[in-house]
């Protein structure tokens, strides 16, 4: 898929205008405007703004079949994650496990 229609399969789930992409992005709307108009390849330093403004990585962004979107709470999870010793991820790991069907 290409990055253009990539971006503009991601701008239509979440219902967003350019300039609201944009302004998520932290980007001129000139610039998200040049991208779709003249179909510039966007900057890694812009895509990488424009992912983060989707809620996803690049390598989301790149890759193939469904896309989890990266929402605030999974963030924190992630985040809280990564400061567990190993002791307290089994343990958690054990309680999670308790909530499959």
């Amino acid at each position: 898929m290409k990055i253009i229609d990539r971006l503009k399969d991601l701008q239509q789930r979440h219902g967003w205008s350019d300039y609201k992409i944009a302004k998520e992005a932290g980007l001129s709307p000139n610039t998200v405007s040049n991208i779709y108009r003249r179909g510039n390849t966007p900057s890694m330093v812009t895509l990488e703004a424009l992912c983060k403004a989707f809620g996803i990585t690049m390598a989301q962004f790149f890759a193939e079949g469904e896309m989890i979107e990266i929402t605030p709470e999974l963030r924190m999870l992630f985040d809280k994650w990564s400061t567990l010793t190993e002791e307290q991820k089994a343990a958690l790991w054990q309680i999670l496990k308790t909530y499959e069907n």
